[in-house]
């Protein structure tokens, strides 16, 4: 007796690709989705990229501009603090010009020639100097409102000049602390032309 085959199974194939009106076969609208999910993706990056970026950029400003805000902090404290130093300093050296005028009058009267006395005036004088203590008003130098104080005046020139000092002016950097008293008398310029005037009339009064 024959043992028959039993009847196999028909093989069935699905083909998802579609076909165009032309013929031609499209891909599996799987890629296709797949396609779309990695533009997505793609796009969400660049997005998240994007926003990264503008909050660096945020917070490097905001650095910046913290930076600027202490860097101007400091310059203004290490001013404020020079002027307190200064200040203080002007007042010290303010105290002790009445010493200088006493040492003044003492050299003038030939007391500072020598002895130990000399010795004290000038380590005093070069220490003032240092800490930059400056005196003004010397006699020849043109006359100037706002560091001499003129007590009396000699001559009608409009080129004063100072002809004596009666006290000595001092000055703390940019800081006047005294003024000079001074007796002004006239430049050379105008003594020059006086002179010319003069001659020129003594000239007419000969041609006469």
């Amino acid at each position: 007796m024959t043992e028959q085959n039993p009847k196999e199974e028909p093989v069935t194939i699905v083909d998802n690709r579609k076909i165009d009106p032309n013929g031609a076969v499209q891909g599996d609208v799987s890629e296709g989705a797949a396609s779309d999910q990695d533009a997505a993706a793609s796009a969400g990056e660049e997005a998240l990229a994007d926003t990264i970026s503008a909050e660096l950029s945020e917070r490097t400003a905001d650095l910046q501009r913290l930076t600027a805000e202490y860097a101007n902090y400091r310059r203004r404290v290490d001013r404020d603090r020079k002027a307190a130093i200064d200040s203080a300093k002007a007042g010290v050296v303010t105290e002790l010009l009445g010493v200088l005028d006493d040492l003044d009058r003492a050299r003038a009267h030939g007391d500072l020639e020598s002895g130990p006395l000399k010795s004290v005036a000038d380590k005093l004088a070069d220490a003032l100097q240092k800490q930059g203590l400056e005196e003004f008003g010397v006699e020849g130098e043109p006359f100037d409102p706002t560091l001499h104080e003129a007590v009396q005046h000699e001559g009608e020139g409009h080129n004063p000049v100072i002809g004596v000092v009666m006290r000595k002016g001092y000055r703390f950097g940019d800081r006047v602390l005294r003024h000079a008293l001074v007796g002004v008398t006239d430049g050379v310029a105008d003594l020059l032309g006086t002179s010319d005037t003069t001659n020129a009339g003594r000239d007419a009064d000969g041609a006469e």
